[in-house]
């Protein structure tokens, strides 16, 4: 019995046991459900707040942008009013001015129809007395022939005889007068077409000068051009006939040489071979043909577009070639075609104003340069080169005779070549088409100086802009402000008599005060 007892008391323990166990899990479990509960409540919560968030944010977001188109458009509609006023303000002015000038033209129609009718009534009277005036003359003709009793021959051989004299010496005075007024304004006449002409022609000058610089990846690609005991530099310059030079000057090379068109073809044929890579001998001789080949092709067309421009035709393709070569040719820093394109447009503009034939008058300028682009291979001035080929390829004379007439090596046929003379002393010696050499340039700048330090009272003066401009500072004590501008008048007219200078300098007087003081 104490053992089923025991046995009883066992069992109930452990369903006690169970039980308990049994209702703490139940417990844990529902308190895990609340708490996962509360936090899926807490997880909606915050994700509608975030929602929320996200929702005004991006309100906020849309209302900035549609300010700011509303902005942009209210921007671009008040610039498009704007214009539109503008515009509207521009077409009402027009219709006044237009308006100004019919009630102009109605009112000159008037007065021309009210000129006419009295020019009509004029003429009517005039016709009238001179109908009478000729009647009287008759009568007094008549009464005169009574009373000397000579016929109006006889009277009028007399009168001739009487006057012949007085007639001489008044006809020679009237000479005079003539001639003088018209050397004065044939001067003014030959001043009004060249200002003209230089007025209405304007070219560009490219300075260039007897050398090239190429410039070099790197100062190794130096040792390439030379080659192999020079072998590269020795072929390059055999092919080209141009020197080159190889010194300390950091990736560069100089090419030098007086033909400037083999020149361009050594520049050419340099930097094609530096771009390519390949320098040896062959290559040279290869790139150098090709490149001369297609600078002679570019040289034509250069001479082809040049008669173009200026409206010639019926030039020989040997001296449209000539004209090409041109481009690489200067003188004293000028360009020799587009100097040659400049004068062809003044003589042409020149012969317009004076009446002459613009075609060859702009043929002669055109054409008064190209011995230019032979000179340097063969004897003689260009002048006499260029009419030499002129006349070998059929110019007219009097083309001939302007080339070779420019520089005045023999006596002008023509007015044609004192245009050409005209146009080339125009275009050359205007301010900046030709480079001046260093050595005339500081001799003018002290020049500038010395005159203005040759004035009393002068302290210092400084050439400055190129020479363009002399600024003097003068002792205050010694030049007061009238002095100043007399002294200014002087020393511009002093330049003026003893400088020669192309365009104009500006003189400037300084005078300054000073008072110093120290504080102790």
């Amino acid at each position: 019995m104490q053992n089923l007892a025991s046995v009883v008391i066992v069992f109930l323990i452990s369903v006690a046991v169970f039980l308990a166990g049994w209702f703490a899990r139940r417990l844990v479990d529902r308190g895990k459900i609340v708490s996962a509960e509360e936090l899926a409540e807490k997880i909606v919560r915050e994700a509608q707040r975030e929602a929320e968030t996200q929702k005004k944010a991006a309100v906020l977001e849309a209302k900035d942008e549609w300010y700011s188109a509303k902005a942009k458009f209210e921007e671009d509609t008040q610039q498009t009013r704007s214009e539109v006023e503008k515009l509207q303000r521009q077409v009402e002015k027009r219709e006044e001015n237009l308006n100004r000038k019919v009630e102009f033209i109605d009112k000159k129609e008037q007065e021309l129809d009210q000129s006419e009718v009295e020019l009509k009534k004029k003429d009517a009277t005039v016709v009238e007395r001179n109908e009478k005036l000729s009647r009287l003359i008759d009568e007094q003709n008549e009464r005169l022939e009574r009373i000397a009793g000579m016929n109006r021959d006889d009277a009028k051989k007399l009168l001739i005889k009487n006057m012949e004299s007085d007639a001489r010496l008044e006809a020679a005075r009237m000479v005079k007068d003539i001639k003088d007024e018209a050397r004065k304004q044939g001067d003014k006449e030959a001043k009004k077409v060249l200002t003209l002409a230089i007025q209405r022609c304007a070219a560009d000058h490219v300075v260039e000068s007897t050398v090239s610089v190429v410039n070099l990846p790197n100062d190794e690609m130096k040792g390439r051009i030379i080659g192999r005991e020079g072998r590269n530099i020795r072929a390059f310059e055999t092919a080209t006939g141009i020197d080159v030079i190889v010194d300390d000057t950091p990736e560069a090379v100089i090419l030098s040489g007086f033909d400037p068109v083999r020149r361009e073809v050594a520049r050419l044929a340099l930097e094609r071979l530096i771009t390519d890579g390949r320098i040896h001998p062959g290559r040279i001789e290869e790139v150098v043909e090709k490149v001369t080949k297609e600078l002679d092709e570019q040289i034509r067309e250069i001479g082809e577009e040049t008669c173009l421009d200026i409206g010639i035709h019926d030039l020989k393709p040997e001296l449209v070639r000539l004209l090409g070569r041109l481009k690489y040719r200067t003188s004293y820093g000028q360009n020799m075609l587009q100097h040659s394109k400049e004068v062809a447009f003044i003589c042409g503009l020149m012969a317009g104003e004076l009446g002459f034939d613009v075609a060859v008058a702009k043929r002669a300028g055109l054409l008064h340069d190209i011995g230019k682009s032979v000179d340097h291979t063969m004897e003689g001035t260009h002048a006499g080169l260029g009419a030499e080929l002129a006349r070998r390829y059929s110019e007219d004379d009097l083309i001939v005779n302007a080339i070779e007439s420019h520089h005045e090596d023999v006596e002008p046929t023509s007015m044609i070549a004192v245009l050409v003379q005209a146009g080339d002393a125009v275009s050359g010696a205007r301010p900046g088409a030709r480079r001046e050499t260093l050595e005339t340039y500081i001799k003018r700048l002290e020049k500038l100086e010395e005159i203005a330090s040759s004035f009393q009272g002068v302290e210092r003066s400084y050439a400055i802009q190129a020479g363009r401009e002399i600024r003097i500072m003068v002792q205050h004590r010694k030049i007061d402000d009238a002095r100043a501008e007399i002294l200014a008048a002087a020393v511009a007219r002093k330049i003026e008599a003893e400088l020669k200078y192309p365009g104009q300098i500006k003189v400037v007087v300084i005078r300054e005060t000073r008072a110093v003081d120290y504080a102790k």
